[in-house]
């Protein structure tokens, strides 16, 4: 029963002690859908939104989940028959991201620091635009990404390069996605 109890206790003073270091990141931000290839066409990254919110864990060495709802667009231009006009598929969904960070320049008492970071995401669809239909979607969608960021006091900027590991189309050939994402949003 000791053994219990002390194990318990060391536990709940690591999570504590674990959340004592976390930050808050409220953000905002735009992204930009492509494909690596589609047969018979052409496709061009159009902007998209996200908003949502993560915490990062730790300071130098930091791990951060987080909750975005994404809009991804991306005009499709057929080659062979040019006057069929252009398909733009918009998907909107809930992208889970899990970053694992580190920082690169300065610390936590510096006015600016560098991070670099990478992980991996889940993109769970929860709806489209008027030129494609949920049903032709893949749910979820599986990624890794990696980026860097900037911290100004409270505030930060990040970019990120995601690719998909499989493939968010059923009924269209296309290779798989890629999307950069530009974040901006303050730290608490």
């Amino acid at each position: 029963m000791k053994k219990l109890l002390f194990s318990l206790t060391i536990l709940l003073l690591s999570v504590l002690v674990g959340f004592a270091q976390a930050t808050f990141k409220p953000a905002i931000g735009m992204s930009f859908n492509d494909f690596s290839s589609v047969e018979g066409g052409e496709t061009k990254a159009k902007v998209g939104a996200n908003i949502g919110a993560s915490i990062a864990f730790g300071k130098k060495f930091y791990v951060e989940p987080g909750v975005f709802y994404t809009s991804k667009s991306t005009e499709f231009t057929l080659k062979e028959n040019p006057e069929t006009p252009n398909l733009n598929a918009t998907i909107q969904g809930i992208r889970v991201p899990v970053a694992v960070g580190v920082g690169v320049l300065g610390n936590e008492d510096s006015f600016i620091t560098l991070r670099a970071f990478g992980g991996g995401s889940g993109f769970f669809v929860t709806g489209t635009g008027k030129d494609l239909k949920k049903d032709d979607t893949e749910s979820p969608t599986w990624g890794v990404f990696a980026g860097a960021g900037f911290d100004f006091w409270i505030a930060f900027v990040e970019a990120s390069y995601e690719w998909s590991l499989n493939n968010s189309l059923k009924n269209i050939e296309v290779g798989n996605s890629r999307s950069f994402f530009v974040t901006l949003g303050l730290k608490f």
